[in-house]
């Protein structure tokens, strides 16, 4: 079983755009007047932390609309979370940002509304509504934001609570405001997506702070997306601290004030990541996600067909890449809407 979950894996792996990291002295921005291809827009992004060019977002941004890259939001949290990122940094040049990428289609102004949301701006809410009129085709995704109910990144959960039996039964009969739900972002290889956007603007630890607090979930025995996404938590910061030096630094650092189960694992990824070993934590992952989905009859997905398992593959995002070993440093991955439908039908037919 282990065998046809990597195939499938590797498979879909096949149809994402993969890019090789450039050293910071390469991470110059496009020359205005060329052409902006993928692997220039990428080579840019994975080198900004190392020298900032804010000025330029927006020439990139339009470029990205251009090329479809926001066309399946599972599929490019890690610009949201770059584009955030930037404007976080940036918070005198933010609305003058924003306005100079407004020139892109109105069907990716979700982005911009996101990024602002995303970026941790103080005022993130009177920028969000400022815009509102430039933007209404996002007019009723702006109100939720603004009323709060729409989660931003101070908002994650980072170990989901699983409900008791009385919680079952409340929900059962409609008891109570068991209807109700916390408004807050839930663990997802999405959300790992955006906080390593989020990184790679800014060099910042916040990000790898947030990301470190779901390592827990790759012990997770009960759930498949928790467990997928821990896993995906796990691999990145491994192999992404085997070229970015900086970031092993920080996660050493980060050890010693972690919580004891958190720092087991942290303690994993350092040692992954010293003997360039991320090949060994694949194979272990995708056997305990194997494991889980086989024999555990408390898992969150009953997956026992080929299909429900190229879907539970795909749930993965795109930490799929990641995991397959095709990523060096950088953005985990970069999948355009195309290539995540034909992997799709790949695995499902």
């Amino acid at each position: 079983m282990v065998s046809l979950l990597r195939k499938m894996i590797v498979a879909f792996a096949l149809f994402a755009v993969v890019f090789v990291a450039a050293a910071p002295a390469a991470a110059a921005a496009p020359p205005a007047t060329a052409p902006l291809s993928t692997e220039a827009i990428l080579k840019w992004i994975n080198g900004y932390r190392h020298r900032p060019d804010p000025d330029r977002l927006p020439l990139i941004v339009r470029a990205l609309s251009e090329m479809q890259a926001f066309k399946d939001s599972e599929t490019c949290g890690a610009y949201v979370g770059f584009i955030a990122g930037v404007l976080g940094a940036n918070p005198a040049r933010a609305a003058a940002l924003v306005s100079e990428m407004m020139p892109i289609a109105p069907a990716d102004h979700w982005v911009l509304v996101r990024a602002l949301a995303y970026s941790g701006l103080p005022n993130w809410k009177n920028l969000l509504a400022a815009f509102a009129d430039r933007m209404p085709e996002r007019r009723a995704m702006i109100d939720r934001y603004l009323d709060g109910k729409l989660p931003t990144l101070d908002q994650i959960v980072y170990q989901p609570v699983k409900p008791g039996m009385f919680d079952k039964i409340k929900v059962a009969l409609k008891i109570g405001d068991s209807d109700k739900k916390e408004v807050a972002l839930e663990p997802s290889p999405e959300l790992i997506d955006v906080l390593w956007g989020y990184y790679l603007a800014t060099g910042a630890y916040k990000p790898i702070g947030q990301i470190i607090k779901f390592l827990p979930l790759a012990d997770d025995k009960e759930s498949v997306d928790n467990l997928t996404t821990g896993s995906a938590a796990k691999f990145t910061l491994a192999s992404n601290a085997v070229r970015d030096l900086n970031l092993l630094a920080m996660l050493k650092w980060s050890v010693k004030s972690q919580p004891k189960e958190t720092a087991k694992v942290l303690n994993e990824v350092i040692e992954t990541a010293e003997d360039v070993d991320t090949a060994h934590m694949r194979k272990q992952s995708l056997a305990a996600i194997d494991e889980l989905k086989q024999k555990g009859p408390n898992s969150k997905r009953d997956l026992t067909s080929i299909s429900q398992i190229g879907q539970g593959a795909l749930s993965m995002g795109c930490i799929v890449a990641a995991a397959t070993g095709q990523i060096e440093l950088g953005l985990p991955c970069v999948i355009g809407g195309a290539a995540y439908s034909a992997g799709m039908q790949y695995m499902t037919h």
